[in-house]
């Protein structure tokens, strides 16, 4: 149970390195990846090496409080001063190198990816809370850029003001009900934010980096009407859609049963039927992450690190 007197404490036992109004944890793919096996649907859709990728986040604040969420965010985080960008972004790499130190002297530990994640190459800023409420998420992402990395942003689209200034590497937008009222349901945001969701998507048409809608797909919940999906989702003109099984992980299993997690063949049948409403082909799927992915064509789907502009 989180305690409401120090959440942070909570979620430093859980694994959660905090700096400041940060946080970065090494997620499970890690793990396996640095132990020689398998890497996470990233890597399998879009070249992203597991071992070299910091899952982080600049705030850890959020304006939804979804049914499906996994992350500790039934208690409120306390504010923060938020950090100055380098700070903040050398914070979170000492963080993953302390993290990385563990494995030097373990047998299991493949040496070659040890080497190589001393130099992470990427950044998903998606580990909890919505990084939009960070005040200086542009400079974050110039200076991922400009030292080098990729960076993957997810955001709930409840701020297009700050998205239409952002350049990530590629923008994920999460649009988890086709219309308000399952919105309201499924999110529970904060205020009356689903306006300025709809804004998000039309401006995610003439973005400058690669775009992805992320559709988190739960069982009973909002697994249903595929075309009403994406006729909300061709207003954006992603180059790609993803669809995800919801998890029955960590705090979603006091608000959701196991039985609303679909299967990876649920997922394939959803994800072709949102798929030939847009145009989309399925270009990929990871069946251990249940998790498929639809591509418009446009963009490869996989990233060349040599000619990407960083």
């Amino acid at each position: 149970m989180l305690s409401q007197d120090n959440p942070s404490e909570t979620l430093a036992r859980q694994g959660y390195h905090l700096i400041g109004s940060a946080a970065v944890k090494p997620c499970l793919w890690l793990n396996r990846a640095m132990r020689g096996g398998d890497q996470c649907y990233k890597h399998h859709f879009y070249g992203i090496s597991s071992h070299r990728c910091v899952q982080m986040t600049p705030t850890l604040q959020c304006n939804h409080l979804c049914l499906h969420c996994w992350r500790p965010i039934d208690h409120p985080q306390p504010e923060k001063e938020p950090l100055e960008p380098a700070a903040l972004l050398d914070g979170i790499i000492a963080g993953q190198m302390k993290f990385l130190s563990g494995y030097g002297g373990a047998k299991t530990t493949d040496p070659e990816r040890l080497a190589e994640a001393q130099q992470p190459k990427h950044v998903a800023v998606s580990l909890m809370g919505e990084p939009t409420l960070y005040p200086y998420l542009a400079e974050l992402l110039d200076l991922i850029r400009r030292r080098g990395m990729t960076s993957f942003l997810v955001s709930n689209a409840t701020r297009p003001e700050v998205l239409a200034e952002l350049r990530p590497t590629q923008l994920y937008l999460s649009i988890n009900a086709p219309d308000e009222e399952m919105y309201r349901r499924v999110c529970r945001p904060a205020a009356d934010l689903w306006p300025r969701v709809r804004q998000s998507l039309e401006g995610l048409k003439d973005h400058r980096c690669r775009s992805v809608i992320r559709l988190t797909l739960t069982r009973g919940l909002n697994m249903e009407r595929p075309e009403d999906y994406a006729r909300l989702i061709e207003r954006a003109e992603p180059d790609f859609v993803e669809a995800k099984a919801y998890m029955h992980l960590g705090r979603s299993r006091d608000r959701l049963s196991r039985e609303a997690m679909p299967s990876h063949a649920e997922i394939l049948e959803f994800a072709r039927k949102v798929g030939r409403a847009l145009g989309y082909k399925l270009e990929a799927d990871v069946p251990l992450s249940r998790v498929a992915l639809l591509g418009s064509g446009r963009v490869s789907r996989l990233i060349d690190m040599e000619s990407i502009d960083l």
